[in-house]
């Protein structure tokens, strides 16, 4: 896996399609790797005439990990931002979704990508739209799947989310009871009315723990997210065409903070999908494709009225 040097750390990346097609840069979630990107999804936008490029984040995959910093208790982590909230008191990550926004910029400075169109997912649409905002002239477009404004006073996850987010395997020492973890998380984020089978799951699991096992780099990479100030400022200053696709049944994070998301950054488009959770189920890979296509390609009338896709 080819690595480089950007905004001061190693990161893996990894390229697909003509390198004289127009970019597309994909920023993934919380913990997730390069490789978590559906197959058929990368392949699908290679396809529809795009050079594709994924990197592994701060502290996932094979890129530069932030041990220096310790390794954090997520619970006890979570309470100390909720106490620090609440007393209106500062809250310091290792790291910042500022930073991580460098280290995108990064990729494409190095790649030598003079702008590129970017699709987030969840923290990745977090750190997408920071780019966007802070870098307009390096952004031909800008999509947030699954992804939120991070303005106070947003839903957060519902119960059964944040207990499978911040729970922890039966045993770190058993590569079972890792999957079977990992597995239990999907499962309670998933999307209800595509479900991804379990074996699927089990395998993709498998994969991800052969290439890289991090936890305490999940658990920074949350502090980021938690951390992170309310963005509604800098989210009226994007200029890019953006789209924000969303799932109803997300109960990792609601509707409602993509509808925000979308009022914020002007003339935003919302595409509500019914059934889906937080993950990218295969069933509704030729929908994302097609409104990634057409954003992409300015060929999505915008509004401010959101359109409903019903599951069929």
């Amino acid at each position: 896996m080819p690595t480089l040097s950007a905004n001061g750390i190693r990161i893996a990346f990894d390229t697909a399609g003509d390198a004289k097609s127009t970019p597309v840069l994909l920023l993934h979630g919380l913990g997730m790797q390069l490789t978590n990107w559906p197959d058929e999804f990368v392949d699908g936008l290679v396809e529809l005439g795009f050079y594709v490029i994924r990197f592994d984040n701060r502290d996932s995959g094979l890129s530069t990990k932030f041990d220096r910093a310790g390794k954090p208790n997520p619970v006890w982590s979570w309470i100390k931002h909720a106490l620090a909230a609440r007393l209106g008191l500062p809250f310091k990550p290792p790291y910042g979704l500022d930073d991580m926004a460098e280290d995108a910029l990064g990729v494409l400075s190095a790649l030598g990508i003079a702008r590129a169109h970017l699709v987030g997912v969840s923290m990745g649409g977090m750190v997408a739209q920071i780019l966007a905002a802070r870098h307009p002239q390096r952004v031909l477009s800008l999509t947030a799947i699954m992804s939120s404004s991070g303005r106070r006073g947003l839903p957060g996850p519902t119960p059964s989310a944040r207990h499978a987010l911040l729970s922890r395997p039966a045993d770190t020492r058993d590569v079972e009871a890792l999957i079977d973890h990992a597995v239990a998380v999907q499962q309670a984020i998933g999307s209800p009315a595509y479900p991804t089978p379990e074996k699927q799951l089990r395998r993709r699991a498998a994969r991800s723990l052969r290439r890289c096992y991090c936890p305490a780099g999940v658990t920074r990479q949350m502090l980021a997210i938690t951390g992170a100030a309310d963005r509604s400022a800098l989210l009226h200053t994007i200029a890019a065409p953006t789209l924000v696709i969303h799932g109803a049944r997300d109960p990792l994070v609601p509707l409602a903070c993509a509808e925000d998301l979308a009022a914020q950054v002007p003339g935003a488009r919302l595409e509500v999908i019914e059934g889906m959770g937080h993950d990218l189920p295969a069933q509704l890979n030729e929908r994302m494709l097609a409104l990634i296509d057409a954003h992409a390609r300015g060929k999505m009338a915008f509004d401010l009225t959101p359109r409903l896709f019903v599951k069929q």
